[in-house]
This record gives C-alpha cells, structure tokens and sequence, in this order.
C-alpha cells in the first residue's frame, strides 16, 4: 500500500537535521521520545538529512510500519532548519515542500472562515 497523504490525520515535519542512517526503529524513538508524539496514530512523519537532497516518511499503516525514503536529484528541500521542533503542516505546505518551496509562502492566499449573511 502506498501512503495515501490526503487522508491522514496530520503531517509532521521534523524540523533540523536528522541522521538519515537511523530507520525505522530510530526514527519512531525521535518521534515518541524528542516530540512525546505516538507513532501508531494516523500520522505521518518527515524527517531530512544534513544535505537536504533527501527525505524520509514514517507511517503506521495498521499491521507494520513503512519507511518512504526519497533521494531528489537535482534539487534541495527548503526545509526548515531554525529549531529542533515537530511541526504539524497542511497538505498544501506539505505539496510546497516536496516541490522544492518553502513552507511558509507569505503572499499565498489563506484560508479564512466566511462570515455569516444577515
């Protein structure tokens, strides 16, 4: 089964660098013992290296993990390497990323709720 992201509950990022020799089992330890997240929620986790060239995704899928892991070729990800944080982002910021943007886009149009007609 491929991870369909469309349908997840959340999306997290992981911001910094992140070894990317950890697998499965380093990975979901960062998530549960750095950011006290549970990695068996419907969830899934990105994690980038030092060169930014590569990512990887952990999801739970019901009966084992699956590890995703993509190396970009020509191209780096724009991701955010301020803090050592989890950061939960939309499906849009998520689209933004992987296309080699960075997430926050001050001048895309929000969303916003519509007010009420009288």
């Amino acid at each position: 089964m491929i991870v369909d992201y469309t349908k997840v509950d959340h999306i997290y990022i992981v911001c910094g660098k992140t070894d990317m020799r950890k697998s499965i089992d380093g990975l979901a330890a960062i998530v549960q013992g750095q950011f006290n997240l549970n990695v068996f929620d419907n969830c899934i986790f990105l994690f980038c290296g030092g060169s930014r060239n590569k990512y990887k995704a952990l999801f739970w899928d019901g009966d084992g993990f699956m590890l995703l892991y993509k190396r970009i070729e020509g191209g780096k990800i724009q991701w955010p390497r301020s803090n050592r944080e989890v950061r939960n982002i939309s499906q849009r910021e998520l689209r933004w990323l992987l296309e080699g943007l960075q997430i926050d886009q001050p001048k895309a149009i929000q969303n916003v709720a519509p007010a009420a007609f009288y």
